[in-house]
This record gives C-alpha cells, structure tokens and sequence, in this order.
C-alpha cells in the first residue's frame, strides 16, 4: 500500500493486536454477530498471524490487547454507549473464556498481553510504560474494530508522539464502508500499510 518502501528497525517497532477476542469477533456472541462475517470476509485472522510472525523474526514486540471487566462490573463505566452495551449484554468478564484471545491466535514465549478498560488501549493501562520500557519508537496496530478501538490506539499512539501505522488488511469493522471510512480518516495520523508492506519493511 505504500507508495515508496517502508524501512523499519525490528527492535524498536511494536505490533498491538487489537481485541481479537471471542465476545468480540466469534459467531453468535455479543459482538461477535457484527463483527464476525467481515473478519472472515477479509481473512483477518490469517493476516494477523502473519504479521505477528514477521516482527517478531524482526526482533520486535507483539502486544495483544484485551478489554475486559471484573464479573459485578464495578470497573466498568458506562459514559461511553459501547461500554454500557458490553454491561448489557453481559460480556467481556474477566474470568471467563470469551474475554481471552481467541485460540487461533497462539501467543509467542515474548509476547505481551495488556488488558484496559477503554476503548483507547494506552488509557488506564501500562501500555505506553510497556513500549517505552522496551524502546519502542514504532507502532503497528490491526485488530477489531478498525472504526473503534483500532483507530482508538492509532489517535493515542501518535499523540504520544510513536510513528504509527496500521494494517489495512488485518483489520476489520461491522462493514467495509466503516472500514473504509476509518483508514481514510486514520491517514491523517499514522500511514496505513498492508501485511506485505510490513514484512519487507524489516
């Protein structure tokens, strides 16, 4: 997708894998309904895959981010519809199976999990201590949904002053039309990239 070819040091680029979790992209869950098809329609799981290999051949950091809540909720506020609606529909407890990763993701010995409250990743979480610790200084993000908190974790990255990019096609939203929309909109924060883009960058 880049016009001119990306150079990326391994050691200092993180990939964050954005709530690839059962609540939210597995058939016949909460959001999974919405977000499912276009996750199979457009291969998302696959292509994550493949780029959670590819930084780590590059020597860098794999972080798979997570929401989730304590069972009552008291964790939990619901200023934002979003968060109110996983309160109502009972989903994303910690504790429970649907809140994990989703097993087709199999994690590295080096990767990270982060899990927060927000819809922003770096909110309330130690994400940002996390990659500054590790001398991070380039951020990929893919995950669910591109509209939310993918492009959520790109708007933060790249105020916290990280070049940040995002994977177009290991992405996706409730439709491609949000899709769309959202990379359009995130072009103006980071440089979207596809899988292939990523690999030859290291």
């Amino acid at each position: 997708m880049t016009e001119t070819p990306l150079t990326l040091d391994g050691s200092k680029t993180a990939l964050l894998v954005v709530h690839l979790q059962p609540d939210i992209v597995a058939e016949r869950t909460a959001f999974g309904s919405m977000f499912n098809p276009q996750l199979r329609e457009r291969n998302v799981l696959a292509h994550t895959k493949e780029a959670m290999e590819a930084v780590r051949q590059a020597g860098g950091l794999v972080i798979t981010l997570r929401i989730a809540f304590k069972p009552d909720y008291s964790d939990l506020i619901p200023s934002i519809p979003l968060l109110a609606m996983a309160q109502g529909a009972g989903c994303l407890k910690d504790g429970t199976a649907e809140a994990e990763i989703v097993e087709d993701i199999k994690l590295g010995s080096n990767d990270l999990v982060v899990t927060h409250k927000r819809p922003g990743p770096f909110t309330g979480s130690n994400l940002q201590q996390t990659l500054d610790a590790e001398g991070i200084t380039n951020v990929v993000v893919c995950g669910i949904a591109t509209n939310v908190s993918v492009e959520g974790a790109v708007r933060q990255a790249a105020d916290l002053g990280y070049s940040t990019f995002v994977l177009e096609d290991a992405s996706s939203a409730a439709d491609q039309v949000s899709h769309d929309a959202a990379i359009a909109t995130m072009g103006l924060f980071a440089q979207a990239i596809s899988v292939e883009d990523l690999k030859t960058a290291f």
